[in-house]
């Protein structure tokens, strides 16, 4: 009779091994499980939280940038510097209709104020009557208001003018000597930046502006309802100087014409001083 070791032997070689489960080690106590778990949760949560204050921080940073360029933009906008935006064709080719001009508000004094000079003044009464108020739609009107609260455009910004400056308190201007040239204290004023083809005037006066104000006229005189034409109509086409926003001194809009405006104070080189 056979053995039975022989069967024994093969049923122990293909017998499957035995399973080996890895060793569990159970906590000693509730809260060695709870540190068991944190700390295999604390390090993405750490991270997650170390990413979310990153950008919290960078939000704080840039709104604290954007409002200290604000305030810094209203202060500029309130006490110095001021966009206006061009309402005719009065001062072409120097500046034409639609470009936006920034002008300093510093200059708004006798001292200050020098004959060539390019200057924005509030309507000393009825130059305005008669031009149509442009409509703006929705979104204009929205950008006009925000930029009022913010000092970036004037309030009643449709009130204003921009003329250049020809005659200070005191001056003798009149139009026209033997070549055609409008004169101050009798010096004939040879006005390089008017529009090509226009003439210095084409009526006459003979005015002495009084102490307080200022003789003003376009560039592009036969379409300028300047002081020429508020003095014939209305007996007075003087600016007093307490209506002057200030000196435009440059252009920003549209960009293709972005830069500073023509300083053409030389072109008053040699006028005497109005006789007292």
């Amino acid at each position: 009779m056979p053995s039975d070791n022989g069967a024994e032997f093969e049923a122990e070689r293909y017998a499957p091994a035995p399973e080996v489960m890895p060793p569990v080690f159970e906590p000693e106590s509730i809260e060695e499980a709870r540190a068991q778990r944190l700390r295999l949760v604390r390090p993405a949560e750490e991270k997650q939280v170390s990413r979310g204050r990153r950008f919290l921080s960078s939000i704080l940073e840039i709104g604290t940038v954007l409002t200290i360029a604000l305030l810094f933009s209203i202060l500029l906008k309130t006490f110095f510097l001021q966009a206006f935006e061009i309402p005719s064709g009065s001062m072409e080719d120097t500046i034409i209709k639609d470009d936006r001009v920034v002008v300093n508000k510093l200059a708004d004094s006798a001292d200050e104020l020098h004959r060539g000079d390019i200057v924005v003044f509030v309507d000393p009464g009825q130059w305005l009557a008669n031009v149509p108020v442009p409509e703006l739609s929705a979104w204009q009107s929205g950008i006009q208001k925000v930029g009022e609260a913010v000092g970036l455009f004037p309030k009643n910004a449709g009130s204003h003018l921009i003329k250049r400056l020809i005659g200070l308190p005191g001056d003798h201007v009149a139009c026209c000597d033997d070549k055609g040239r409008v004169t101050v204290n009798g010096k004939g004023i040879d006005e390089t930046y008017l529009k090509p083809g226009v003439a210095p005037s084409e009526e006459r006066f003979d005015v002495t502006v009084p102490r307080g104000h200022v003789w003003v006229m376009g560039d592009n005189r036969p379409d300028s309802s300047d002081s020429r034409y508020h003095h014939r109509v209305e007996g007075s086409g003087f600016v007093p100087i307490r209506n002057i926003a200030g000196r435009a001194w440059a252009r920003i809009l549209p960009l293709n014409r972005f830069g500073l405006l023509p300083d053409e104070s030389q072109v008053f080189e040699g006028v005497p001083a109005p006789k007292r």
